[in-house]
Protein backbone atom coordinates (compact mmCIF):
# COMPACT_ATOMS: atom_id res chain seq x y z
CA UNK A 1 0.00 0.00 0.00
CA UNK A 2 1.10 3.62 -1.20
CA UNK A 3 1.28 6.56 1.78
CA UNK A 4 1.60 9.71 -0.66
CA UNK A 5 0.95 12.01 2.69
CA UNK A 6 3.54 10.15 4.79
CA UNK A 7 6.02 10.35 1.89
CA UNK A 8 5.36 13.74 1.65
CA UNK A 9 6.31 14.48 5.11
CA UNK A 10 9.03 12.67 5.47
CA UNK A 11 10.37 14.68 2.23
CA UNK A 12 9.94 18.08 4.22
CA UNK A 13 11.22 16.61 7.20
CA UNK A 14 14.18 15.85 5.50
CA UNK A 15 14.78 18.95 3.39
CA UNK A 16 14.52 21.07 7.14
CA UNK A 17 16.87 18.91 8.45
CA UNK A 18 19.55 19.60 5.27
CA UNK A 19 18.41 23.70 6.06
CA UNK A 20 19.56 23.38 9.67
CA UNK A 21 22.53 21.76 8.38
CA UNK A 22 23.71 24.10 6.15
CA UNK A 23 22.63 27.28 7.80
CA UNK A 24 22.65 26.78 12.00
CA UNK A 25 21.16 28.99 14.10
CA UNK A 26 23.08 32.29 14.80
CA UNK A 27 26.27 32.34 17.06
CA UNK A 28 24.77 35.33 18.56
CA UNK A 29 22.09 34.09 19.74
CA UNK A 30 23.43 30.99 21.23
CA UNK A 31 25.63 32.00 23.06
CA UNK A 32 24.60 36.21 23.74
CA UNK A 33 22.09 35.23 26.72
CA UNK A 34 22.72 37.84 28.44
CA UNK A 35 21.62 40.01 25.81
CA UNK A 36 17.97 38.51 24.96
CA UNK A 37 14.82 39.90 26.07
CA UNK A 38 13.50 37.86 29.33
CA UNK A 39 10.71 35.34 29.05
CA UNK A 40 7.82 37.14 30.28
CA UNK A 41 5.67 34.70 32.40
CA UNK A 42 2.66 36.93 33.49
CA UNK A 43 4.38 36.90 37.00
CA UNK A 44 3.10 33.10 37.81
CA UNK A 45 6.24 31.31 37.84
CA UNK A 46 8.61 34.46 39.31
CA UNK A 47 6.44 36.29 41.78
CA UNK A 48 8.71 39.48 43.20
CA UNK A 49 9.96 38.45 46.82
CA UNK A 50 8.56 40.28 49.45
CA UNK A 51 9.76 43.36 50.29
CA UNK A 52 10.43 43.55 53.91
CA UNK A 53 10.59 40.15 56.72
CA UNK A 54 7.77 38.31 57.49
CA UNK A 55 8.23 40.44 61.56
CA UNK A 56 7.70 43.85 59.89
CA UNK A 57 4.96 43.41 57.68
CA UNK A 58 2.96 41.10 61.19
CA UNK A 59 3.36 44.48 63.47
CA UNK A 60 3.94 46.94 60.96
CA UNK A 61 3.60 46.76 57.68
CA UNK A 62 4.35 48.62 54.26
CA UNK A 63 2.96 47.99 50.67
CA UNK A 64 5.10 49.06 47.59
CA UNK A 65 3.77 46.11 45.30
CA UNK A 66 0.88 44.41 44.20
CA UNK A 67 2.14 41.34 45.89
CA UNK A 68 2.27 43.38 49.25
CA UNK A 69 -1.18 43.69 49.10
CA UNK A 70 -2.50 40.19 48.60
CA UNK A 71 0.32 39.01 50.81
CA UNK A 72 -1.03 41.56 53.64
CA UNK A 73 -5.12 40.65 52.89
CA UNK A 74 -4.12 37.09 53.06
CA UNK A 75 -2.15 37.37 56.43
CA UNK A 76 -4.85 39.40 57.92
CA UNK A 77 -7.46 36.78 56.96
CA UNK A 78 -5.23 33.86 58.93
CA UNK A 79 -4.56 35.98 62.05
CA UNK A 80 -8.45 36.55 62.44
CA UNK A 81 -9.08 32.92 61.44
CA UNK A 82 -6.92 32.10 64.08
CA UNK A 83 -8.15 34.26 66.82
CA UNK A 84 -11.79 32.57 65.81
CA UNK A 85 -10.65 28.85 65.73
CA UNK A 86 -9.10 30.10 69.61
CA UNK A 87 -12.11 31.81 70.63
CA UNK A 88 -14.19 29.03 69.83
CA UNK A 89 -11.98 26.55 71.74
CA UNK A 90 -12.24 28.83 74.57
CA UNK A 91 -15.95 28.94 74.84
CA UNK A 92 -16.72 24.88 74.08
CA UNK A 93 -14.09 24.35 77.25
CA UNK A 94 -15.79 27.15 79.13
CA UNK A 95 -18.95 25.45 78.60
CA UNK A 96 -20.78 28.44 76.19
CA UNK A 97 -20.43 26.46 73.07
CA UNK A 98 -23.11 28.85 71.59
CA UNK A 99 -21.00 32.22 72.28
CA UNK A 100 -18.08 30.23 70.67
CA UNK A 101 -19.91 29.23 67.74
CA UNK A 102 -21.31 33.53 67.64
CA UNK A 103 -17.41 34.67 68.21
CA UNK A 104 -15.99 32.08 65.61
CA UNK A 105 -18.22 33.29 63.17
CA UNK A 106 -17.73 36.84 63.52
CA UNK A 107 -13.94 36.87 63.69
CA UNK A 108 -14.15 34.61 60.63
CA UNK A 109 -16.32 36.51 58.25
CA UNK A 110 -14.18 39.90 59.68
CA UNK A 111 -11.27 37.83 58.30
CA UNK A 112 -13.04 37.25 54.97
CA UNK A 113 -13.59 41.28 54.66
CA UNK A 114 -10.24 41.88 55.76
CA UNK A 115 -9.02 39.05 52.79
CA UNK A 116 -11.33 41.18 50.21
CA UNK A 117 -9.76 44.90 51.68
CA UNK A 118 -12.52 45.81 53.76
CA UNK A 119 -11.59 48.73 56.16
CA UNK A 120 -15.08 48.33 58.30
CA UNK A 121 -14.37 44.60 58.44
CA UNK A 122 -10.52 44.79 60.00
CA UNK A 123 -11.77 47.87 62.21
CA UNK A 124 -14.63 45.92 63.90
CA UNK A 125 -13.12 43.45 64.87
CA UNK A 126 -10.65 44.97 66.11
CA UNK A 127 -13.16 47.08 68.19
CA UNK A 128 -14.83 43.54 69.58
CA UNK A 129 -11.46 42.35 70.28
CA UNK A 130 -10.80 45.49 72.53
CA UNK A 131 -13.83 45.11 74.68
CA UNK A 132 -13.99 41.91 74.97
CA UNK A 133 -10.19 42.22 76.52
CA UNK A 134 -11.75 45.10 78.96
CA UNK A 135 -14.16 42.66 80.47
CA UNK A 136 -11.75 39.49 80.55
CA UNK A 137 -8.96 41.41 81.72
CA UNK A 138 -5.83 41.79 79.98
CA UNK A 139 -2.78 39.34 79.47
CA UNK A 140 0.38 38.90 77.54
CA UNK A 141 -1.32 36.84 74.78
CA UNK A 142 -3.98 39.47 74.48
CA UNK A 143 -1.82 42.07 74.34
CA UNK A 144 -0.28 40.32 71.69
CA UNK A 145 -3.16 39.24 69.52
CA UNK A 146 -4.13 42.99 69.88
CA UNK A 147 -1.08 44.36 68.23
CA UNK A 148 -1.57 42.15 66.09
CA UNK A 149 -5.11 42.56 65.23
CA UNK A 150 -3.94 46.77 65.24
CA UNK A 151 -1.33 46.35 63.12
CA UNK A 152 -4.16 44.36 60.76
CA UNK A 153 -6.42 47.61 60.47
CA UNK A 154 -3.73 49.60 59.44
CA UNK A 155 -2.59 47.37 56.60
CA UNK A 156 -5.90 47.17 55.33
CA UNK A 157 -6.63 51.00 55.54
CA UNK A 158 -2.90 51.29 53.42
CA UNK A 159 -4.20 48.18 50.68
CA UNK A 160 -7.48 50.00 50.85
CA UNK A 161 -5.88 53.14 49.72
CA UNK A 162 -3.17 51.95 47.57
CA UNK A 163 -3.74 52.28 43.61
CA UNK A 164 -1.28 53.35 41.77
CA UNK A 165 -1.38 54.05 38.35
CA UNK A 166 1.04 51.78 36.89
CA UNK A 167 1.77 47.99 35.99
CA UNK A 168 2.43 47.18 39.99
CA UNK A 169 -1.12 47.77 40.72
CA UNK A 170 -2.62 44.49 38.96
CA UNK A 171 -3.02 42.45 41.99
CA UNK A 172 -1.65 38.70 41.27
CA UNK A 173 -4.34 35.65 40.30
CA UNK A 174 -5.80 34.31 43.10
CA UNK A 175 -4.94 30.44 43.25
CA UNK A 176 -6.62 27.41 43.80
CA UNK A 177 -4.52 24.39 43.85
CA UNK A 178 -4.09 23.44 47.72
CA UNK A 179 -6.80 23.52 49.94
CA UNK A 180 -5.18 26.72 51.57
CA UNK A 181 -4.99 28.15 48.44
CA UNK A 182 -8.68 27.65 48.45
CA UNK A 183 -9.98 28.66 52.03
CA UNK A 184 -7.88 31.93 52.15
CA UNK A 185 -7.74 33.14 48.33
CA UNK A 186 -10.98 31.05 46.50
CA UNK A 187 -13.94 31.03 49.23
CA UNK A 188 -13.18 35.16 50.65
CA UNK A 189 -13.75 36.03 47.09
CA UNK A 190 -16.66 33.92 46.49
CA UNK A 191 -18.55 34.75 50.01
CA UNK A 192 -18.02 38.23 50.74
CA UNK A 193 -19.89 40.16 48.64
CA UNK A 194 -23.30 37.58 49.61
CA UNK A 195 -22.50 38.37 53.40
CA UNK A 196 -21.57 41.58 53.45
CA UNK A 197 -24.67 43.55 54.59
CA UNK A 198 -25.33 40.55 56.68
CA UNK A 199 -22.08 41.27 58.85
CA UNK A 200 -22.68 44.72 58.60
CA UNK A 201 -25.87 44.07 60.77
CA UNK A 202 -24.46 41.04 62.84
CA UNK A 203 -21.25 42.72 63.85
CA UNK A 204 -22.97 46.02 64.70
CA UNK A 205 -25.41 44.31 66.98
CA UNK A 206 -22.65 42.42 68.56
CA UNK A 207 -20.36 45.13 69.38
CA UNK A 208 -23.28 46.57 70.86
CA UNK A 209 -23.98 43.49 73.13
CA UNK A 210 -20.89 43.43 74.04
CA UNK A 211 -20.03 46.98 74.67
CA UNK A 212 -24.06 46.55 76.96
CA UNK A 213 -22.18 43.50 78.91
CA UNK A 214 -19.12 45.63 79.72
CA UNK A 215 -20.76 48.77 81.28
CA UNK A 216 -22.84 46.30 83.04
CA UNK A 217 -19.71 44.58 84.46
CA UNK A 218 -17.98 48.30 85.12
CA UNK A 219 -21.45 49.25 87.28
CA UNK A 220 -21.18 46.17 89.19
CA UNK A 221 -17.45 47.16 89.91
CA UNK A 222 -18.18 50.42 91.20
Amino acid sequence: MDYPAFRIAIRRLQERTLSFVVKPPSIDIIFNVKNNPPMQTLGLSNPEPRSEGRFKSLFWPTIKTADDVDYLGTQGFWVCTLVAALSFVVGVLSGHALIGIVVLLFFYLGGVGVREHSLYAAAIVLALYIVDTLAAGSSVIRLGIGAVLFSNLRATWIASHWNPASNEAITPPRLRETWSDKFSDTIPMWLWPKVRVAFYVFSIAFVMLEAAGLGLLLRRRM
